[in-house]
């Protein structure tokens, strides 16, 4: 027999799939071997009933409803039927099997009808007023499966009603039945095991454990595979009937992973937003800030008119007197910056560097409103840029069935959750190892199962040269760094960086090296869902163009007149001389709503929000997104504003709408290869080296936190994690404090007081959130490293 192939990544091809014939009510069906019966009758469109019975979940046979006949051929040949009906849902087909589903036995379909009774005898009959009324599994199999009428005639159970799981999940138990999906998902697939069956018999429920809260970033998913109207979102709950919504298909905006998700309207409102099963991005699964941060758009501080200030005020104008006050300003500037921010589309990106460079005849834009450096630009240009599924880039499946992973400057499930829910996946099921170049070991690691590679911040490029081969695993990482190196020479190792390696001197060319190495593959995972397509859309400096730092600083300078700002926040850039920059500029805004820009603004010009918007975003991957209107209004994107702007200025520039840019991106032709910059190393002498009584501060965002696009949903906000400060225990020894004191970390005017955890975590390093509430530290985070005081008690 013949060696199996090796395709040019080094996996090995895969083995032929072995199928197994079977009948299904007569009808002849071949399957791989190890499908379920449930999913072989599938297979030739028969529907066997069922609520504990979920693709994405492992078998239980919780509920029985999917009861059928299953005869099966003995040593002689001889069919003979089982003595009993089975479940179809853990049951796997055989050779010669035949099955009988409740179309074509007797026993199998009053063996249904039985299950349905029971649960229907305690089940209250509320359809007209249950969240889950008409589009309910249970309420449709009962009509299709289940008895005309009932024998049921006693009081059915009741119980208190709601139980609150979380802020954002609600319990009605009278409607539970039992099927496990709640539980399975947060234990198998979020890795979130705190909610589970209580009791047992008549008694069983559903519950929490009560010293754990359901803390999950995933608990939405719980409410909608829910096959009864058992959890619903407190969001939600009572506002529309299901018959009432008009759906779209689209993106989620709030992240890289690119969901596919469903925007539920109602009278000109979103009333919910639900993922949508896409097997190649996200399964059927979604974070809880995609599934309802949606609000931001309707707070009522959205601008609805543009606006020109006069005499220091802003002062509401028509769109033609505002697009002439633009394209003036613009035009009389001696020089102007555009700042692009992470919402964008594709299509508005590229309008955005069409603008700057035909409009206002400049090359300094770019779309990284976050800490940066040009050795990310020459990065991104190099390793990331063109990068698709179709082009051999790596994908989520290739996640899902990595051998190794290493992270480095990424915590998937705060900055990429599907990432990460793709990573749990892989480790579940191939076994994945996952390593982490972290100061501490994080919720979401040990999830994964994964390892930690100690280090502090702004020494990845030293621990990233230990894994390529460079100098002895003692000096650097000891048994992690030696494991991780083993691991990242087998075939099929992931190397994932993400943006918050930046700002790290070295460690992206370090990261590129270290892949070349070993034959890892390479891929950058960014925190925004903009920034992939911009960077496609050519939204980044070229032939000698400004980064944001360089626009920053030549306008606070006065060397560049004029900005022109689309969603960014200035203050999540990081940089000491943003307010003085936007203070000595014309700024020109594209905004939603009010930000840090707008009180420096001298036009504003109202844009649409994701839900009154067309276009693409491009996942990590480099896969298209795309998204259509949901809510259809007057509202405008960005690449008609600035379409109507470049009119002004006497410039077409073919953007008045997403059908025109895509056709003018459609025939682009291909970039060359870019021309390969210096490399850049890592600075032994730029390491952070704190002093008596100094650490060094670690940081990064919650999925959930103080972002303006989670605005206007307190129960999502109920569930963001409480900032806290974490410390070794040799750190914690150093200051005196114990778990529960607090602490209070200052430097450079940042003055942040947060309760203590003690962790296994790098001695002299301090942890806290970037942007949660009471707690900011976006201007320190553009510093790797950057050195703080920590004292014991709260600020004076």
């Amino acid at each position: 027999m013949t060696a199996p192939a090796q395709p040019a990544d080094g996996t090995a091809e895969k083995p032929a799939v072995e199928m197994v014939d079977l009948t299904v009510d007569g009808v002849a069906v071949s399957v791989p071997k190890n499908t379920l019966i449930i999913r072989a009758a599938e297979q030739v469109g028969i529907q066997i009933p069922r609520f504990c019975d979920h693709p994405g979940l492992d078998p239980v046979g919780a509920c029985r409803q999917c009861l059928v006949e299953v005869a099966m051929p003995d040593r002689e040949g001889n069919v003979k039927p089982m003595p009993k009906p089975q479940a179809s849902c853990t049951m796997t087909v055989a050779p010669g099997m035949e099955v009988k589903t409740q179309l074509t036995s007797p026993v199998a379909d009053k063996a249904q009808q039985g299950v349905m009774e029971l649960l229907l005898v305690n089940h209250p009959l509320d359809c007209p007023v249950c969240d889950k009324g008409g589009e309910c599994p249970l309420q449709n199999q009962a009509m299709s499966n289940g008895r005309a009428t009932s024998r049921f005639e006693d009081v059915k159970r009741t119980y208190p009603k709601p139980i609150n799981i979380s802020s954002q999940v609600l319990l009605d138990r009278e409607r539970c039945v039992l099927c496990a999906r709640c539980t399975r998902f947060s234990d198998q697939i979020a890795g979130d095991p705190f909610i589970a069956l209580v009791e047992r018999g008549a008694l069983q429920q559903v519950g929490i454990y009560e010293e754990q809260p359901f803390e999950s970033y995933f608990s939405g998913n719980t409410v909608q595979i829910c096959p009864v109207g058992a959890l619903t979102g407190a969001a939600y709950r009572f506002r529309a009937r299901p018959f009432d919504l008009v759906s779209t298909p689209g993106a989620c905006e709030h992240c890289a992973s690119g969901c596919a998700i469903r925007t539920d309207h109602r009278r000109g409102s979103v009333m919910r937003r639900m993922a949508i099963a896409d097997p190649a991005v996200n399964d059927e699964w979604n974070c809880d800030k995609g599934r309802w941060a949606f609000t931001y758009a309707s707070t009522g501080d959205r601008f609805e008119l543009p606006m020109v200030r006069e005499d220091g005020e802003l002062r509401v104008v028509s769109w033609r007197e505002a697009i002439n006050a633009a394209a003036d300003g613009l035009r009389a500037a001696a020089g102007a910056g555009v700042l692009v921010g992470g919402r964008m589309s594709v299509e508005d990106s590229y309008a955005y560097a069409k603008f700057a460079r035909e409009a206002l005849g400049t090359d300094d834009i770019d779309f990284r409103a976050r800490p940066h450096s040009a050795e990310e630009a020459s990065f991104l240009a190099e390793h990331v840029l063109g990068t698709t599924p179709e082009t051999g880039g790596l994908t989520y499946d290739d996640l899902g069935s990595a051998k190794s992973v290493v992270l480095v400057g990424l915590e998937p499930e705060e900055e990429s959750p599907i990432v990460f829910l793709r990573l749990r996946h892989g480790y579940r099921k191939a076994k994945t190892a996952v390593f982490s170049v972290a100061p501490l070991t994080t919720r979401g690691l040990s999830k994964l199962g994964g390892t930690l590679i100690p280090s502090a911040p702004g020494t990845e490029t030293e621990v990233l040269q230990a894994l390529a081969g460079e100098g002895t695993t003692e000096q650097v990482g000891g048994d992690a760094v030696a494991a991780a190196r083993t691991a990242l020479r087998q075939p099929g190792a992931v190397v994932l960086v993400g943006e918050r390696l930046a700002t790290v001197p070295g460690a992206l060319t370090a990261a590129a090296d270290l892949a070349a190495a070993t034959g890892a593959r390479l891929a950058w995972i960014p925190r925004r869902a903009g920034e992939r397509g911009a960077l496609e859309a050519g939204a980044l400096p070229q032939s000698g163009g400004r980064d944001t730092s360089g626009i920053l600083s030549a306008a606070a300078a006065g060397e560049v007149g004029a900005l022109l700002v689309g969603g960014v926040d200035i203050d999540d850039i990081g940089h000491p001389d943003a307010v003085e920059a936007l203070r000595r500029s014309f700024v020109v805004s594209l905004e939603i709503r009010p930000s840090s820009v707008t009180e420096h603004a001298d036009v504003i010009l109202p844009v649409a929000p994701h839900a009154e918007n067309e276009g693409t975003f491009l996942d990590w991957e480099g896969r298209e997104r795309p998204f259509a209107v949901a809510l259809d209004t007057t509202a405008v994107g960005d690449h008609r504003v600035l379409s109507m702007i470049a009119d002004e200025m006497g410039v077409f520039l073919g953007t008045r709408t997403v059908a025109e840019v895509r056709a003018e991106l459609a025939g682009l032709p291909a970039r060359p290869a870019p021309t390969p910059s210096p490399r850049t190393t890592g600075d032994p002498a730029a390491v952070p080296q704190p002093g008596p009584g100094q650490f060094v501060l670690a940081t990064w965002r919650h999925l959930l936190d103080r972002g303006s696009m989670q605005d206007g949903e307190p129960f999502l906000a109920g569930t963001a994690p409480t900032p806290k400060a974490l410390l070794s225990p040799v750190s914690a020894e150093a200051i005196g404090v114990v778990p529960g004191d607090l602490v209070t970390v200052t430097a450079d005017g940042v003055r942040v007081t947060a309760p203590v955890h003690i962790v296994e975590m790098v001695d002299h390093v301090v942890w806290l959130p970037t942007n949660s509430e009471s707690c900011d530290l976006r201007s320190l985070a553009a510093q790797p490293g950057a050195v703080v005081t920590v004292t014991k008690g709260g600020a004076a």
